[in-house]
């Protein structure tokens, strides 16, 4: 069975009943600010997370860190930069024992990591 979740930088985020609000609600962060595109994809007790984001000095490492931080162990990782300012991530990693949330609770914790890293 694979799950799918994605965010993009326009889009609404969903609280825990489900229910649409804005992102407004939700955060105070700049909203002129660029935000990434997040996918991830599970299979089993693999995760494939793909990142579309403004290109920031040592931002892959450090997205790299706050993936193992949801007990995710990286087993591959692909940078490419698209242009001058973008950088699309592709990242294979594999659930860990403690790992304990679900793929669209993953995709907003790192969509909250991006805001604190920049």
């Amino acid at each position: 069975m694979e799950y799918v979740a994605c965010v993009k930088k326009h889009q609404l985020l969903t609280d825990s009943n489900g229910d649409f609000s804005s992102w407004d609600e939700h955060f105070s962060a700049p909203f002129d600010e660029p935000l990434p595109e997040i996918e991830a994809r599970c299979c089993d007790q693999s995760v494939l997370i793909s990142i579309h984001c403004e290109k920031k000095k040592r931002f892959l490492e450090k997205i790299i860190s706050g993936i193992e931080k949801c007990h995710l162990t990286v087993i591959n990782s692909n940078a490419m930069t698209f242009g001058n300012c973008a950088l699309h991530i592709t990242i294979v990693a594999q659930m860990g024992m403690e790992f304990c949330m679900t793929i669209n609770e993953l995709v907003k914790k790192l969509r909250l990591a991006f805001i604190f890293l920049v």
